[in-house]
């Protein structure tokens, strides 16, 4: 007879096979048959998150690095502490498992009040996932594993929940139901006519314009020789470094920069790969981008989604834009003079926010001399974020500088810990304002546990900037609700146990930075903005607000 194994022991089992390195979650009554497999086989490690979001944000980062994230929470009000976390790896189409308890399947929808109980929890976790499952057959909980794995792997990647009933949990099943992992369903090969015919009206324009986003995170290669063939380089926030910035053919994403309109502007071609071209990029979609306009993307449903286009192409922006590369045979596009409009725009764009940041360019610099140059930024939605974090500080790779995009606060703590037990030897510095930080506080003291390599980066302004520079801006300078009354963060930290620092004066930024990012390990750097002067920021440009 085969050997009988619990549902719990064969998740943890199967998740083994698919080579999972940690699990971030929050232990509770309603999934510890899972927890309990993990802890006595011992193979993954589990990061104890303090809470919900922190968790599936971890598992969100982890999942940007090595294909797959896993997170585990409780039914209820424990699964919907995760909805805003699902809600921003949907954004950034991030391979994620969310496993969730349910209450025992007798009481299933049954409005008891059964511990945990919430009203049709299923919904409101297909709401903010690519999918979500119910496991109603303990026999069939591995084969709807492996189906939710794959969906999330499937692209355009997203977060698959998964809602297992505790006493399904706890069920002997047959150990040979532990199947071999399944694969992500691959695209359609890229047709060669398809090929030929966007190379030859790529050959017609004279000045190219080539848009990346987040579906074009893995065509480093092939963006480059496109670049070094003449193509002008624009990307999102999301998708810099694809191409480093340091290239001759990169406008980085200074997309509202005047200099740099003016140099899309003089472009002939638009080449959009993978990018929703969101409206915090195009101040809601009333840049001017040059015709023809052409797109690619792995979805049918996002042709001319938020801009006309002239085509779309369904394909893999990888496989497409390598294919196009193939066919580059030296300078195809522009000429020296164009290479030194585009140097002279980045190098205005780049002026023109360093003014707008004051010393806290220095600060900029000071992290870009003291942090290895495969270290990296993570940064939450914060005026510091918003202002040199995305756009000032150097991006060398893809994936170099990571944030935030459906624009919610408070996750910059705990996806810089995700982001350091993936790449465990590489620094990470973790760029927070003290708004946000206070919706995962509690995360700090994960960050000590799991002594993750991170730098903890607070811009202490007293409240929310953001919202005090568009009050001024847009409300007739009222100032309403913004600020707010934080701890000492340098105390708090080391209360917890991390190496601490305060920053007063912008002169000592090169010291500070230095001393704490040479550190390994976790540590934590107070900038009181109150002393160092206000950093404004009215919001994302928009074309309207309010």
């Amino acid at each position: 007879m085969s050997e009988m194994i619990t549902v719990g022991d064969a998740i943890a089992r199967t998740l083994e096979q698919y080579q999972v390195e940690a699990i971030y979650g929050v232990i509770s009554i309603h999934n510890l048959p899972i927890a309990d497999a993990v802890g006595q086989r011992g193979n993954i490690r589990f990061v104890p998150a303090r809470g919900e979001a922190g968790s599936v944000t971890m598992a969100d980062a982890h999942g940007r690095f090595s294909g797959l994230g896993v997170a585990l929470t409780s039914t209820g009000a424990g699964a919907g502490n995760a909805v805003g976390a699902l809600v921003e790896a949907m954004n950034a189409c991030t391979p994620l498992l969310h496993l969730t308890g349910q209450v025992e399947k007798a009481w299933l929808d049954a409005d008891t009040g059964f511990i945990h109980e919430t009203r049709d929890q299923l919904t409101f976790l297909k709401a903010s996932s690519k999918r979500a499952y119910r496991i109603s057959n303990a026999n069939q909980a591995i084969a709807i594993l492996h189906k939710a794995i794959q969906e999330a792997q499937t692209p355009p990647c997203g977060p698959v929940s998964v809602e297992i009933p505790i006493d399904i949990q706890s069920t002997k099943i047959p150990a040979s139901l532990v199947t071999a992992p399944v694969k992500a369903q691959t695209a359609a090969s890229v047709d060669s006519r398809v090929v030929d015919a966007l190379w030859a009206q790529l050959k017609q324009a004279k000045l190219p314009l080539l848009w990346l986003g987040g579906g074009a995170l893995d065509s480093a290669e092939a963006v480059k020789k496109l670049a070094d063939a003449g193509v002008t380089v624009i990307s999102s926030t999301h998708a810099r470094g694809v191409l480093p910035d340091s290239h001759r053919a990169s406008l980085r994403a200074f997309h509202n920069s005047p200099s740099i309109e003016a140099v899309i502007s003089a472009c002939d071609f638009t080449l959009v790969a993978g990018s929703r071209l969101r409206s915090n990029e195009t101040r809601s979609w009333t840049l001017a981008l040059p015709q023809p306009r052409v797109q690619i993307d792995i979805d049918p449903a996002a042709a001319s989604r938020n801009y006309l286009m002239d085509n779309t192409l369904i394909a893999d922006c990888s496989a497409l834009l390598s294919a196009l590369a193939a066919k580059v045979q030296g300078r195809e596009w522009g000429n020296a003079q164009w290479d030194a409009l585009v140097s002279s725009a980045v190098v205005k764009a780049e002026q023109d926010l360093r003014e707008q940041c004051g010393e806290y360019a220095k600060l900029n610099d000071a992290i870009a001399q003291a942090l290895p140059e495969n270290g990296l930024l993570v940064r939450d939605i914060t005026v510091s974020g918003s202002l040199w974090g995305s756009r000032l500080f150097r991006a060398n790779g893809p994936l170099m500088n990571i944030h935030s995009l459906a624009g919610a606060i408070g996750m910059g703590l705990p996806m810089a810990i995700g982001t350091a037990i993936a790449n465990p030897q590489r620094k990470v510095v973790g760029l927070v304002g003290d708004g946000g930080l206070s919706l995962n506080l509690g995360e700090l003291a994960t960050l000590a546990q799991e002594k993750a390599n991170v730098t903890l980066l607070i811009m202490n302004d007293g409240g929310y900037g953001v919202m005090r520079g568009i009050q001024d801006k847009y409300f007739g300078g009222r100032q309403y609700y913004n600020a707010l009354h934080t701890p000492d963060f340098t105390l708090l930290a080391q209360a917890i146990g991390l190496q601490a620092w305060s920053v007063e004066r912008a002169d000592d930024f090169n010291a500070v930075m230095t001393e704490a990012l040479a550190m390994p390990g976790p540590s934590v750097v107070e900038v009181k903005m109150g002393q160092i002067g206000a950093l404004k920021f009215a919001g994302p440009p928009q074309k309207t607000l309010y």
